[in-house]
Parts: structure tokens; sequence; C-alpha cells
């Protein structure tokens, strides 16, 4: 039978119109990266200061509950002057921001870097995404339409996009993930992988240079997971939906606890307030629940039997917590990192509970139950779970697994807010 026309495959762009495209985005991949990189080195650099030299200087443990706070509150005050004094208040209010960046004027760029080298080095619980993500777009669009003034400002969004992520992930699959799920909702010219080339060049360029120079690694090498069992689906069930229930905890939360600092009104007091909760929470959660949480991760992992039930619990609420306030009180970040942490946390109480269910199947559906809360990106929540566990056989149950968790999270309130405080549904 012969096909409807209108249900036809649209037509592959040929292979000229997508050659000119090559070049830009390998240069935007190679950037995003190299910025990304530097921030984070600089960050590391002034992380290394304030929680070892200066503690040791002064004859203080260096997360000793005093110093923790002491340097939580230095935080806030230090990223409280730059939103206040520098050009661009570091851009935006961060709860109204997600990975989506805006374009933001060249002004903010410079106070929006140093807020979140302050950020990364001084302790609050987010990650770099979201900041670097809009100084490489913002960046990508001013260069970019100045070099090329008939390419459109979109195309830049999408390559800086591309590369950022790729670049956070060490591969280009999460950015062609994330575009292809942005995608979904658009109406395309040509065939989907047409649209994905060149940001795909770009996330690829990202990758790669960011494996080059720092090689990041999300292997927790947990204990090896071989072939899934009855047991191993049923825990899974349980646990994906037990952390998109937790993280919709702090998405309902978030409304109000923003409100609360919104009602101190400068910078001054909304930030170095923040640091004070994030300092009284590190003293309860430990300094395991300080940071982004990347490399916190890794040390939970090495160890799955080293703390108790109640341990990991402890930890799992306070970092929400955590996260919760500093996305709140004005500290430039993101959420997907602290989030793993979180995710990975509970994985490890449900084995504390139940020795049956493995370490391996525990992290990977609790950390795809939060991200899916969190982000309410399917596809990123899929593959920042599947990665930290590099097995075949758990794909498919994370697959299973993200079904009731994604049942308990669609249709509900964002962790992200308009700009008069109303959540984004």
């Amino acid at each position: 039978m012969a096909q409807d026309s209108s249900q036809q495959a649209p037509p592959a762009a040929p292979a000229r119109a997508l050659l000119p495209a090559v070049v830009p985005a390998l240069v935007v991949g190679v950037a995003t990266s190299l910025i990304l990189v530097g921030v984070s080195t600089a960050a590391e650099g002034l992380q290394d200061v304030l929680w070892q030299d200066l503690p040791d200087a002064l004859g203080v443990g260096g997360y000793s509950v005093p110093w923790m706070f002491a340097v939580l509150v230095a935080t806030g005050i230090a990223v409280g002057l730059v939103v206040w004094k520098v050009p661009g208040h570091a851009g935006p209010d961060p709860a109204t921001t997600g990975l989506d960046a805006p374009v933001l004027p060249p002004a903010a760029l410079p106070g929006l870097l140093l807020a979140t080298a302050f950020v990364l080095a001084g302790g609050p619980s987010l990650g770099p995404e979201n900041p670097i993500i809009a100084v490489n777009v913002s960046l990508a669009v001013l260069l970019g339409t100045r070099a090329f003034p008939r390419a459109p400002e979109r195309g830049w969004v999408a390559l800086a996009e591309a590369g950022t992520i790729g670049a956070l992930f060490g591969t280009p699959v999460a950015a062609a993930l994330v575009i292809s799920e942005a995608l979904a909702g658009q109406r395309i010219k040509g065939r989907l992988w047409d649209s994905l080339f060149a940001p795909l060049a770009a996330a690829g360029a990202g990758a790669l240079t960011t494996s080059l120079v720092s090689r990041p690694s999300f292997d927790l090498r947990l204990p090896p997971f071989g072939r899934p069992g009855w047991g191993d689906l049923l825990a899974s069930l349980v646990v994906a939906p037990a952390g998109a229930v937790l993280g919709m905890c702090a998405v309902y939360a978030f409304p109000y606890v923003h409100g609360a600092f919104a009602r101190l009104r400068h910078p001054m007091l909304m930030l170095p307030a923040g640091g004070v909760v994030l300092g009284a929470l590190a003293a309860l959660g430990g300094h395991l629940t300080l940071f982004k949480g990347l490399d916190e991760i890794g040390e939970l992992a090495r160890d799955p039997d080293g703390w108790s039930a109640g341990g990991f619990a402890t930890m799992t609420a306070v970092k929400l917590a955590a996260l919760l306030v500093a996305a709140s009180c004005g500290f430039r970040g993101g959420r997907i990192f602290p989030a793993v942490f979180v995710g990975t946390a509970l994985g490890l109480c449900a084995h504390a509970l139940v020795p049956g269910v493995q370490p391996a199947v525990g992290v990977s559906a609790g950390v795809l139950g939060i991200l899916l809360a969190i982000t309410r990106q399917g596809w990123v929540s899929l593959f920042v779970a599947a990665v930290l566990v590099p097995s075949p056989g758990i794909l498919a149950l994370l697959c299973v697994a993200s079904l009731p968790a994604w049942l308990l999270v669609t249709g509900r309130p964002l962790m992200q807010l308009r700009e008069d405080g109303t959540a984004v549904r």
C-alpha cells in the first residue's frame, strides 16, 4: 500500500548543508570545555586553601564544626558581595534558571564566574552546570553572531549547551539526549539526526577536551553487578519511586524556602543567612555533605557497608536540605550533581536496611528517582543513573523502574520558579 505523503519521513539534509557547521561546532565545544575546566581548576585551588592550608596554618581541624560553619558563612558573604557590587549582579536569581540558560549581557559574566568559583570552593551543595552553561551560551551568542551575522542565535545556544553538557559528563551522549528531549516539543526541518549533527559535534569536542585535560569519571566502582534477578527488579521498583517521592518533597518546599530568604530582600542578608543554615546542616551531616558531591559519592561507594542505615539516611536528608537551601538563598550553581549524592546515599541506605538490595541497584535506582523529580529530564536521569554502574544489566532495570517513578512526578511542579516566585510546571 502506498504511504500517505503527509506521513512520509522528512527529507534528509544534504552533506553540503551540514559541513559548514562542523568547524564552528568544534570550536564552541572545545571553548566550552576549557571554560568549565578553568573554573573548576580555580575552584579546586581555592578549595585546597580554604579547607587544608588555612586550617593547617591556624591549627584547627579542616572539617571541624566551627571551621565548616565559618567557611560556609564566609562563602555566603563573599557571594553576597559579588551579587551586590559586581556589575551584572552575577546574573538572574538562580532559582529561576535551569539547564536551558538565558543569554546574559557580557557585564554579568565575570561576576557569575566568580560567584560560581566561590560556591564550588566554599562548600554549598550546588554543582557548576547551570552557571557554566549560562556563561558559555552567552559567550557563544556574543562572539558567534559577530563572526557570522546571518547565523541564527538559537544555533549558537544549542552548540554551547551541547558542548557544555558533553564536557560536564565526559560524553556527548548526555548532550544528545538533552537536545533530543528539547526538540521533541518543536517543529524541526528535516530529520532529527540532521538537527543533532552540529550540537553532537560540539558535545563530542567538549567531552573529548575534558577527558584529555582532566579525565573525569562517573564510575563508582561498586561491587560488580551481573545478571539481574527478581529481587533486583523489586528493589529498583521500590527505591526509584521512593527517590522520586523524596525529591518531590524538596520540589514542593522550594517556593516556600525561597520565599523565606527573599523576605530578607538584600543579598548581604540572604546569602550569609543561607551560609548559617548550611553550616548547621554540615554540623549535622558531616563533611561528606559539603560541595557538589561528585568526589564525595566516590568515597561513599568505596565502602558501601561503612555506615549504618541511620548514617546513610542522615546524609540523604541533610544533603537534600542543603541543596534546597543553597538553591533558594541565591548561591549560584546547579542541582544535578548534589542530587546524585542524595540518590547515592538513599540507595546505600536501602542496601544497609535490606542487605539483599545490591549496592549497584540501590544507587542507580535512587539516583534515577531523585533526578526525575529534581530535573524532570527523563533521558538525562536514565543516563546518569546508568553511567554510575557501567553494566548492561542495570539499564533494563532502570527503564522499568523509571515508569512508576515518572508517574509520580509528571505534571507536577518543577524545582524552578518564575520571577514572581511561583513554581514552574
